[in-house]
This record gives structure tokens, C-alpha cells and sequence, in this order.
């Protein structure tokens, strides 16, 4: 009879549950900022579309933010039911974020709440102004978590002896050197998908004609320049995150490159498969590009697995994780600049349909590469849960529960997906953009008189 395995199934409920989860959080991040542009675009240029945008917008957001919520607060119980060996040791260094991150979130949802119910109560620049406090919040839980997670990356202010942790300085562990760039290349990457969802969904419209062609359109505008600002800008902040890599987890970089032998003018490796004997097959390399990731020139010196004791590299799998991220970041900065082109040529007045549908895809390829993201920045660091301190098999529950924990949870995360589609299908549904244009006196892209 095969042994229980409890470090799988802790690994496998971990997985789930902040894959289902960062669904949500990066909508949580995101839409904000997008809900803040449309309002001031209204209020800039005195167009009630964009006003309804932020309206429309906002009434989505908070069923987003109430499934974010339960998913968040599951994460926080497996943290200590699933790994209570590495809550011992470096919970007491990670609690001020955590604490913090609570009252991020109370700030964002009080506002959020008067920001609803105020919209005919407030001038438009008032009202506009309860947003700051929605967008400082909820981009402050993600800078709170993130910390949390570079932590575990690059641990510091503390001091472990004999399994005991003393000395701890919280300040000090929260601004660990992974902090700045990981923080920046998360709250940049949700900036972009948001943008690009929400492209999705206003390119959608054109494509089946189901809304105001015009309140479309704009919506699609919006949408798309701030998806291809937030694209450029995540891949820049990439770009550091991998100079970074190579100097503090060059093994991490080395597992997504495969990158075997320390070497300069190192090649990028793109796809392909690897052999048994650690060989590369069918993939594309372009000269020179891995040192120049890592070093900034072409004769940057990389370091290789080879250097790395066995037990201590990450899958190499995560090779694809990689590829599937920048591959996405570069496709939608392709397609966004392909639509301000098309924009911009007077002589091409309906959107092409193909267009439209990549526009479509860009949605789900943004959230995907996200997912992609994640996993390999929390596969790529195994086998430590807390990088050179403790390794994941020993930080695990022995519990011989959690195969039935993963199921439980696995159905309330398909009843809160059920329960996000139809409730938000309901709401938008019964609010045509028609019947609201017409109830501002718009219909039809002119202003009744």
C-alpha cells in the first residue's frame, strides 16, 4: 500500500487555492486604477461614456472584491494549517505585513462603499477623489503580500538557531532585497491584465454588437493604451527582476534557461525539449540574449546548474512557466500597438473583425500569463519554502487530512466561480448600456438636447 504523502497534497491544495486566488486579487489590484482613468477621462473631457464606464465598472468590481475575500482569508488559514513548521519559524518576521495588509483592505472597502453610494450626492471631482484611498489600498495589500513572498525568496532580520527564531527586526525583513522589484512586477503585471480583460470584454461587444457602438469603443480605447503602458512598463520591471535573479537566485534563472554550464555571451533558449542527459532539442536560441538579461551585456558571465548541488535545483520545467509569461507580455504589446495603428488611420472606420477576436484572446492570455508567472516564481524556488533555511518537505502538516481538505475546498472554489459568473452575468444583463445611456440623456453617441 503506498505511503500517505502530505507534503503533495499540501503543495497540490497551495496550488489551487492561489490559482483560483490570484484570479481575483489581480482583478482586485487592477480595476481600480481602471475605474479611476474612466471617471477622470469623464470628468477631462466632460463625456458621460467614461463616466459610465466607472459606474459599470465599479458595480462588477465589488463582487470581485467579495470573492477575493474568502479566497484571501483561505489562504491565510493554509498557511498555518499546511505549513505550520514555517509559520513557526518565520511567522513572527512576516507579521507586520500581514497585520498591515489587514488594514489596507479595510481602507479600500470603506471608501468603496461610499464611493458607490455617493455618485449622485458628490461633485464629480469629489467623488472622484474617494478613489485615491481605493487605489492606495488595494495596491497596498498587494505590496503587503508581495513582501511576504519576496521574503521567502531572499529571507533576512532574523536570526535561527537551533529552530528557534530570535533577533527578529520586521522592518528590516519586509524590505528584503527582493521586495523592490517583485512588488513592482506585480503590481504592474495586474495594472496590465485588468486592462486587457477589460479590453476583452469591450472588444467582445463590438464583435457581437451587444452595447452602444460608440460606449464600446471608447471603452476599448481606454482599455488598450492602458494595457500597452502597463505591458511596456511590467516588461522593464521584468527585465530588472531577471538582472536581479542572476545575482541573488541564479539558479532560479539557470532552471527557466536551462542553462547548464557558467558561461558569457550566454544564448536565450525558447521552447524546446530536454533530454535525459540534460541536452536541447528543438528549441530557438537567440545569441547572446541570456547574458544580456542578466548582466546587461552580451559578456556577462552566467551562472550554470552545473554549479548547483542536484538536491537544490528547482524543476526545470519551469522553463515553459517562463516562456509562457514573456511570450503572453510580448504578444499583447504587439497586439496593443497593432490597434492604436489602426485607430489612427482615418481611412479604416469599423474595427476587422480578426483584430477584435485578438483583442478578445488578450483577456484570458493576460490572466494566464500571470498564473504562469506565479508558478514559476514559487516553483523556481524549491526546494525552499524559505530560501536556505527551510526546504518545503520539512515545513509541511503530517496531518492525514489534507487529501480530504483539498477536496472540500476544491468544491467551494467551483460554487464561489458558479456564483461569480452568474451573479455577474445577472447584473449586467439586467442594466443595458442602451437603457443606461438613455436614462443620461445619451443615446445613439449624441446628447439629447
Amino acid at each position: 500500500m503506498p505511503t500517505y504523502d502530505s507534503v503533495f497534497y499540501s503543495r497540490l491544495l497551495t496550488e489551487t487555492t492561489l490559482a483560483f486566488h490570484i484570479i481575483f486579487a489581480t482583478i482586485g489590484v487592477g480595476v481600480p486604477v481602471m475605474i479611476m482613468l474612466a471617471e477622470l477621462a469623464g470628468i477631462k473631457h466632460k463625456d458621460p461614456y467614461y463616466t459610465l464606464l466607472a459606474r459599470r465598472w465599479a458595480r462588477g468590481f465589488v463582487i470581485t472584491v467579495a470573492i477575493g475575500v474568502v479566497t484571501g482569508t483561505a489562504i491565510g488559514l493554509q498557511l498555518s494549517l499546511l505549513w505550520p513548521t514555517f509559520m513557526q519559524i518565520a511567522g513572527q518576521a512576516i507579521a507586520l505585513p500581514l497585520f498591515l495588509e489587514t488594514f489596507a483592505f479595510f481602507i479600500e472597502a470603506i471608501f468603496l462603499g461610499i464611493y458607490l453610494y455617493t455618485w449622485e450626492r458628490l461633485k464629480p471631482m469629489h467623488h472622484l477623489l474617494l478613489l485615491v484611498p481605493v487605489v492606495i489600498g488595494s495596491s497596498a495589500s498587494a505590496f503587503f503580500i508581495t513582501t511576504v513572498n519576496a521574503f521567502m525568496n531572499t529571507p533576512q532580520g532574523f536570526s535561527l538557531k537551533d529552530g528557534l527564531i530570535t533577533n527578529v527586526q520586521p522592518i528590516l525583513a519586509m524590505f528584503n532585497p527582493s521586495m523592490p522589484t517583485k512588488v513592482a512586477h506585480v503590481l504592474s503585471s495586474a495594472y496590465m491584465t485588468s486592462a486587457f480583460i477589460l479590453a476583452a470584454i469591450a472588444a467582445y461587444s463590438l464583435l457581437k454588437k451587444k452595447d452602444d457602438v460608440l460606449y464600446a469603443k471608447k471603452a476599448l480605447k481606454l482599455t488598450v493604451t492602458a494595457g500597452l503602458v502597463f505591458a511596456v512598463t511590467t516588461a522593464l520591471i521584468g527585465d530588472l527582476s531577471a538582472k536581479f535573479l542572476a545575482q541573488n537566485q541564479p539558479e532560479k534563472l539557470a532552471a527557466a534557461e536551462w542553462h547548464f554550464e557558467t558561461t558569457a555571451n550566454a544564448p536565450l533558449v525558447l521552447g524546446g525539449i530536454l533530454t535525459d542527459r540534460n541536452e536541447i532539442k528543438y528549441a530557438l536560441k537567440i545569441p547572446y540574449a541570456l547574458s544580456i538579461l542578466a548582466g546587461g551585456n552580451p559578456g556577462s558571465e552566467v551562472k550554470g546548474l552545473n554549479e548547483i548541488p542536484p538536491d537544490l535545483r528547482p524543476p526545470l520545467y519551469v522553463h515553459y512557466f517562463f516562456d509562457a509569461m514573456v511570450g503572453i507580455g510580448m504578444f499583447v504589446i504587439v497586439v496593443a500597438i497593432l490597434h492604436l495603428w489602426y485607430t489612427r488611420k482615418r481611412s479604416v472606420k469599423p474595427y476587422p473583425k480578426w483584430l477584435l477576436a485578438i483583442i478578445v484572446a488578450c483577456g484570458p492570455l493576460s490572466m494566464l500569463g500571470i498564473q504562469c508567472g506565479w508558478f514559476y516564481a514559487e516553483v523556481g524556488r524549491q526546494p525552499w519554502i524559505l530560501r536556505g533555511y527551510l526546504k518545503v518537505a520539512d515545513a509541511a502538516t503530517t496531518s492525514q487530512d489534507v487529501d480530504l481538505m483539498l477536496l472540500l475546498f476544491c468544491f467551494l472554489y467551483i460554487v464561489l466561480a458558479l456564483t461569480a459568473v452568474k451573479v455577474l452575468s445577472k447584473l449586467f444583463r439586467k442594466s443595458d448600456v442602451a437603457d443606461e445611456l438613455m436614462a443620461l440623456g445619451i443615446f445613439g453617441g449624441r446628447t439629447k438636447k
